[in-house]
C-alpha cells in the first residue's frame, strides 16, 4: 500500500459522505448517523493508524512553519495530515447541517455552506454561521445535550 492509495480510498470515501450530506441531507440518519459519527470515526481511525505506523519518520515539530514543513515532506505524514482535514470539515459539516434543521434554515440555503465547508473548511464554517446569524438574530452557541445528535 502507498500514501497514494490511501490518500484516493479517503478522498473517495470522505466524499461519498460529503454527497450523501449535500443529497440526502434531508434524512436525520444522514448527517446524525452516517457523516456526523460513522464516516468520522472510520476517517479518525485511519488518521490514528497513519500516525502511529509514521510518526518520527522525519523531523519536524509544530513550533514553526519549517517544522510543519519538513513534517509535512513525509508523504504518509501528509497523507495523515489531508486525513485530519477530511475527517473536521466532514464532522463541521454535518453539525451544521444538524443545527441549520434544528433552527428551521431551508436545507437549499445550508448546501452552499456544505459545498464550501467541504472544499474550504474555515471558508464554509464562516458562511454558515453568517447564514445562522441572519436567519436567527442571535450569535449565541446554546449547547446541545451529548454530540448533538438527536
Amino acid at each position: 500500500m502507498t500514501p497514494e492509495i490511501v490518500f484516493s480510498a479517503a478522498n473517495t470515501f470522505a466524499l461519498a459522505a460529503w454527497l450523501l450530506l449535500i443529497f440526502g441531507g434531508r434524512a436525520r440518519w444522514t448527517a446524525n448517523f452516517v457523516c456526523g459519527l460513522a464516516v468520522p470515526l472510520l476517517l479518525a481511525a485511519l488518521y490514528v493508524w497513519l500516525i502511529l505506523s509514521h510518526w518520527g519518520e522525519t523531523p519536524g515539530d509544530f513550533r514553526t512553519l519549517d517544522g510543519v514543513a519538513a513534517l509535512m515532506s513525509n508523504r504518509w505524514v501528509l497523507t495523515a495530515g489531508w486525513v485530519h482535514y477530511l475527517t473536521f470539515d466532514l464532522f463541521i459539516g454535518s453539525w451544521e447541517l444538524r443545527d441549520a434543521r434544528k433552527r428551521g434554515i431551508p436545507h437549499w440555503v445550508a448546501v452552499p455552506c456544505l459545498v464550501l465547508t467541504f472544499l474550504f473548511g474555515p471558508a464554509g464554517l464562516l458562511l454558515y454561521c453568517l447564514v445562522r446569524f441572519a436567519a436567527t438574530r442571535t450569535a449565541a452557541m446554546q449547547p446541545d445535550k451529548g454530540l448533538g445528535l438527536q
